[in-house]
């Protein structure tokens, strides 16, 4: 396999520019319904590419398969791994735990998840959708899913006292329209879409693509389906010694993002964040210090 390309769409897309004209017919069918369309047999693939057999025989061997049978095994691992659910999450880890303290084993995969999410997160990606998300002009709207709606909650949290114009959208999938009804083209939508990704959000992914939308994509390393319509993505690992996925990298690179945001226009930040500092005291919201003069009072 080549270097740290972890799914097949990742070689595919490594090795475009060296494919020939059919070869890259066939790799635009493989990746129109990925992973699904590359599980048929041989000869439908080649059928529904309008492209020969041996054109499929090459392309596969081209891209480091030994041959289609090779091929289609790593398809079917990927899709095993991206709709494995909890029970079987667990089943396959604890085969294969090592004799080592949970805590040990879980801060083992952790520390190599954000090594190895770090090594293959592009700095220009990164720099990019700072910058857009830094863009005051540019509405931002945000979507998690079952369990990464949180994500997207926290991370609204902080952007809407960095600056204005920042909807978190309901986790009510019959209301996403009117929120798609409200964006225009060059505003930004950042979606979180891990394994057992939902039909739902590509939906939204897709018409928002289709009305000029700008979508910055938080996802694993098998890719959401939203990778295709997506400018800006983040491809982490979340693989932990658990039933559930890790959501550790994700939110690293979330609050790397905050930052990079709030010194990105640090004078208007610093503003907003002293006039909320002032909405807080009003209300009384937060529990406040006592005073020195009044803790000294106390004391005699």
């Amino acid at each position: 396999m080549t270097g740290n390309l972890k799914t097949v769409s990742d070689i595919i897309g490594a090795s475009y520019d060296t494919l020939t004209r059919a070869e890259r017919q066939l790799a635009e069918t493989l990746l129109d319904n990925y992973p699904v369309s590359g599980l048929v047999s041989i000869t439908a693939l080649a059928e529904n590419a309008h492209v020969s057999t041996p054109t499929v025989v090459r392309m596969v061997q081209k891209l480091g398969f030994s041959g289609f049978p090779d091929f289609q095994s790593r398809l079917h691992q990927e899709l095993e791994e991206t709709i494995s659910n909890p029970i079987s999450k667990h089943d396959r880890w604890a085969t294969n735990a090592p004799g080592t303290h949970i805590l040990n084993r879980f801060a083992d995969a952790v520390v190599a998840n954000m090594r190895d999410s770090l090594s293959n997160i592009s700095i220009p990606d990164f720099d990019r959708a700072a910058a857009e998300l830094s863009n005051r002009k540019k509405p931002v709207y945000l979507a998690g899913g079952r369990i990464t709606h949180a994500l997207a909650d926290y991370f609204f949290t902080h952007l809407q006292v960095i600056r204005s114009g920042v909807t978190l959208i309901s986790t009510n999938r019959s209301t996403w329209p009117q929120y798609v009804l409200n964006m225009r083209p060059g505003n930004i939508l950042v979606l979180f879409d891990i394994r057992r990704y939902e039909q739902e959000m590509e939906t939204m992914a897709k018409i928002a693509a289709e009305r000029g939308i700008f979508i910055i994509l938080f996802t694993d390393t098998w890719g959401s389906p939203i990778v295709k319509h997506a400018k800006v993505v983040f491809r982490l690992n979340i693989e932990v010694p658990s039933a559930w996925d890790s959501s550790v990298m994700t939110l690293l690179l979330v609050e790397a993002l905050i930052e990079a945001v709030q010194s990105a226009n640090w004078d208007s930040t610093r503003e907003r964040m002293s006039d909320l500092e002032e909405l807080f005291d009003t209300t009384s919201l937060f529990r406040r210090p006592l005073r020195r003069e009044k803790r000294g009072k106390q004391q005699t």
